[in-house]
This record gives structure tokens, C-alpha cells and sequence, in this order.
């Protein structure tokens, strides 16, 4: 099973657009070849370099094992999103606080439905998958935020003359 991106190259930059600094929309995603015994698909994405911990970005579960794409800003029909650590059910894109951070895109295919709500926290997620995992890939971006200058005033100074 492979999972990948045509919006990025594996280990590469991920563009601002699925980042808090662009539209905050989860990229486009391809799955080839899950196990023909898989039930479902389990999609996280986190960022094991976070200063609070490893962060989730994104947690969804019980996709359909056909799903062979999942469009850009879209979740497949059926699929249950869970919340992540910015407390918000759905996607949150990268946005690190400082440096370059490593980001994984992950699928898990496993043998029977996640019996969750959606909302669900990920440690629960991950205790529903203990024992159901019949494969797993991991596809990878990397993110920096680009710190700007503040923009100058294009407005004259306004001098007094002193008598």
C-alpha cells in the first residue's frame, strides 16, 4: 500500500495553500493498493517535531477501502473526522512556530469499521485500531514559515515648520 501527493514530491516542501498561511485545506491525496482484506482506511497526519508533543493535524477514519483519491479540501463520503490538537474536528494545516518541521501523511488499512464518533480524540482512535492495523504508508512534507517584513508606510510624513 502506498499513499502520495500530486500537490508535493515525497520529503518535500508542502505548498503554503495547505498551510495556515494559504486556504488551510488538506491536500489532495492518492491511495494505491490496500489489502483486499482491509474493511476501511485510517488517515492521520501529525507533526512528530512539534515542541508540544507529536501534533495532529488531521484524523479520519473508516474511508472506504476503494478510495483510490481524496480530493483536495474534501473528505469521502461516509468517512468520520476526528479532532485535532488545534481542538477543531477536520483539517489543520502546518503551521510551526519556528523552523522547518517534518509533517506525515499516513494511511492504515484495517480489518474492521472504528466504532467512533466523530470528534474523537486521537489517543481513543489509536486504542480502536490496537489489534486491526493490517498495513500501513507514510508519505511526508516539510513546512517553514516564511516571516515577512512589515510593510513600509506609503504615507508622506507630515512636517510642521517651526517659527
Amino acid at each position: 500500500m502506498k499513499i502520495s501527493s500530486p500537490a508535493f514530491r515525497n520529503g518535500e516542501r508542502i505548498p503554503s495553500r495547505y498551510t495556515c498561511d494559504g486556504d488551510d485545506i488538506n491536500p489532495p491525496l492518492k491511495i494505491v493498493d490496500p489489502p483486499k482484506a482491509a474493511t476501511g482506511l485510517v488517515i492521520i497526519v501529525d507533526d512528530p517535531m512539534s515542541p508540544s508533543g507529536n501534533w495532529l493535524h488531521w484524523s479520519m477514519w473508516n474511508v472506504d477501502p476503494h478510495t483510490k483519491e481524496i480530493g483536495e479540501d474534501s473528505v469521502p463520503k461516509g468517512a468520520i473526522e476526528g479532532e485535532t490538537d488545534f481542538s477543531e474536528v477536520g483539517y489543520g494545516g502546518p503551521c510551526p512556530g519556528y523552523g522547518e518541521h517534518e509533517y506525515r501523511f499516513m494511511v492504515y488499512a484495517v480489518d474492521a469499521p472504528i466504532p467512533l464518533h466523530e470528534g474523537a480524540p486521537r489517543h481513543i482512535l489509536e486504542e480502536a485500531m490496537e489489534g486491526h492495523v493490517l498495513e500501513s504508508a507514510t508519505y511526508l512534507g516539510s513546512y517553514q514559515r516564511v516571516k515577512r517584513e512589515p510593510r513600509k508606510s506609503k504615507a508622506k510624513k507630515h512636517v510642521t515648520a517651526r517659527a
